[in-house]
């Protein structure tokens, strides 16, 4: 679709290495043992079939120490562009290469005494005799490794830490997995009609970047006329964390609207009593102005023209003096809708006894958004928004304008009513009635 600006897309598969230990935070050996057990028990319960090689068509099969990442090119790999990952030594693999080349973390090479240009092998948690090597072109320091590893996933594998994470191209990923499927061995047991395969499980996920919030709502539309089932819902978080953001702000918007308008429409009414009173104090040069021959609808145009250029005068003096003062009061206002917004937030909380896992700002509709794995205390998910916090600018040129146009709009509403009592006057009465 036209919308889409670029797509790319990551592999995952869960592997064990030989001789190759995993980067473990646990603080003991009676801890790491604990670990062990816990994985004991999901293999147990189905993700791999104990006794025998392989796993379950469906399951997610015995889950390896490490993870490898497979990246389609450069632009999937996020976690280098943001900077929360770094080469310290070697470089990147080239981008979309079928070669067997691999970086690791910093950690991962250090606790294993690995330096670029080594070679690890890994193993396939399903069938201990499928094997494959991989040459470490580089190493790479992972800010988040040590966050991570405090999340609930810790205890779940050892895989999930981001210490052990294993970076290499969609490309050679791909065909170690397809070699593992075309050499897996598939059995079915005659009594249960289970059948098992050694082959390594992946996991696909892809990503969409827009260019614009619109051209997403085009994709959001598109994408069923495209043929997608209606069983399926678009959504993204990244938007959805960025409305949610803009939440204090879009408050602070509808208010200064409504406040617009009243100003506008009080305004508009005191323009239209000054001008009746200009009218009414100048009856007399009314007068005499038609009495000598100048045509009505000239004296009404003069009026109009004298209210026009003291209306786009001051609009322009007061539109100067807006631009100056909007950022500090918009800045502010928007500060009291933020105190708001988290006041709001605590409510809930003490309302549920707890942190709840949700912004308001996604009651609305959409998915709710996700805060950084940084802001997480201790726990999974936390209540935690961040919003936008300041404005750099609250008036353009186009603001301007804006005004400028309904300042000259309701001169000439304000102006109408003159209008009205000059076109009524009579100009001989005038005269003959002057006090």
């Amino acid at each position: 679709m036209d919308s889409v600006k670029s797509f790319y897309y990551t592999m995952s598969v869960s592997i064990n290495g030989s001789e190759l230990d995993p980067v473990t935070n646990s603080g003991s050996d009676d801890e790491a043992e604990s670990e062990d057990i816990g994985m004991e028990g999901f293999g147990d319960f189905g993700m791999g079939m104990p006794g025998g090689k392989g796993f379950e068509f469906g399951s997610m099969g015995e889950q390896g120490d490490f993870t490898l990442v497979g990246y389609s090119s450069d632009e999937a790999m996020e976690s280098f562009l943001d900077g929360t990952c770094t080469i310290v030594d070697g470089n990147v693999f080239e981008e979309g290469t079928k070669e067997y080349h691999c970086i690791i973390t910093d950690e991962l090479a250090t606790y294993n005494d690995i330096n670029v240009g080594d070679t690890i092998t890994i193993v396939n948690p399903n069938d201990e005799e499928e094997v494959y090597e991989l040459e470490v072109v580089g190493t790479y320091n992972n800010s988040q490794s040590t966050v991570t590893s405090g999340g609930f996933m810790q205890g779940f594998s050892a895989s999930s830490d981001a210490a052990n994470q294993i970076y290499l191209s969609y490309n050679a990923l791909d065909a170690i997995v397809t070699t593992s499927s075309e050499n897996a061995v598939e059995t079915t047991d005659e009594e249960t009609g289970i059948t098992t395969t050694t082959a390594l499980p992946k996991q696909t996920s892809g990503t969409y970047v827009f260019a614009t919030v619109e051209d997403y709502e085009l994709f959001s539309t598109g994408v069923y006329e495209a043929g997608l089932s209606e069983d399926y819902t678009i959504s993204s978080s990244d938007i959805t964390q960025y409305e949610n953001s803009l939440l204090p702000l879009e408050n602070l918007s509808q208010m200064s609207m409504y406040f617009l308008i009243v100003v506008f429409a009080i305004g508009g009414i005191i323009l239209v009593v000054l001008n009746i009173f200009n009218v009414r104090e100048r009856k007399y040069e009314v007068g005499v102005l038609t009495a000598i021959g100048m045509k009505k609808r000239n004296v009404s145009m003069q009026f109009v023209l004298e209210t026009l250029i003291v209306t786009i005068a001051f609009v322009v003096i007061g539109g100067g003096i807006g631009a100056v003062t909007s950022v500090p009061v918009t800045n502010s206002l928007l500060a009291s809708q933020i105190e708001a917004q988290q006041s709001q937030s605590e409510n809930d909380g003490e309302a549920f006894g707890r942190d709840t896992n949700f912004d308001r700002g996604s009651m609305s509709g959409g998915m709710p958004s996700m805060p950084d794995i940084e802001n997480i205390p201790d726990g999974f998910m936390s209540n935690a928004a961040s919003y936008v916090q300041e404005v750099s600018s609250a008036t353009d040129l186009g603001v301007l304008l804006k005004l400028l146009g309904i300042g000259v709009l309701l001169a000439l509403v304000a102006s109408a009513a003159s209008v009205i009592f000059i076109t009524r006057y009579d100009p001989l009465k005038i005269l003959a009635n002057r006090d």
